[in-house]
């Protein structure tokens, strides 16, 4: 009786992580397979985005010990259909908020990550700022994702155009 009780239990989480979504789903990690290393140049990254064929480049803004960026990074950046989709689109970055790290900004503007985050009004994390090709910012979406399907869908929403004739929300209303 209670090996049975303990297959019908094993069978239950077994079927809630398919209903789920969570079995099946491939998952790799984020700091190889989402974010790209860069040399702290983002006007010469524009110039690998362009080369590469990509959209632009999407910088994610965080901080230490931010629990939505810990988050965002353990169950939607490292899902393989996250990272497929954004690469194929991006060069994707990240920037610490606090950082005394130097870099080059996309006019070509030696500065700190710190600085930089300031100079883009970033004050909470994570942001995800997604850059033209022309270094100009096209959206900017400030908070983690509530799962996969929406941060699919906000790069879609990007990829597409649609942010220059509605808003996210209301995109997200006539996708579903």
């Amino acid at each position: 009786m209670m090996k049975r009780l303990h297959t019908i239990q094993i069978l239950a989480i077994g079927l809630f992580c398919l209903a789920s979504g969570i079995a099946g789903a491939e998952t790799r990690d984020v700091h190889k397979f989402f974010f790209d290393q860069h040399l702290g140049d983002f006007k010469a990254e524009l110039a690998n985005a362009k080369k590469d064929g990509k959209r632009g480049v999407l910088l994610m803004f965080e901080q230490e010990d931010c629990p939505w960026c810990a988050r965002m990074k353990s169950t939607v950046l490292n899902q393989s259909e996250v990272q497929d989709y954004y690469k194929k689109h991006f060069l994707i970055f990240t920037v610490d908020i606090k950082g005394d790290a130097s870099l080059v900004d996309f006019q070509g503007n030696e500065t700190t990550e710190k600085k930089f985050s300031e100079k883009n009004r970033v004050r909470a994390t994570p942001v995800f700022a997604f850059i033209d090709l022309d270094g100009k910012l096209d959206y900017r979406y400030t908070g983690a994702s509530k799962d996969i399907n929406e941060f699919l869908m906000l790069g879609r929403f990007v990829v597409d155009g649609t942010y220059k004739t509605q808003t996210f929300a209301a995109y997200k209303q006539a996708v579903k």
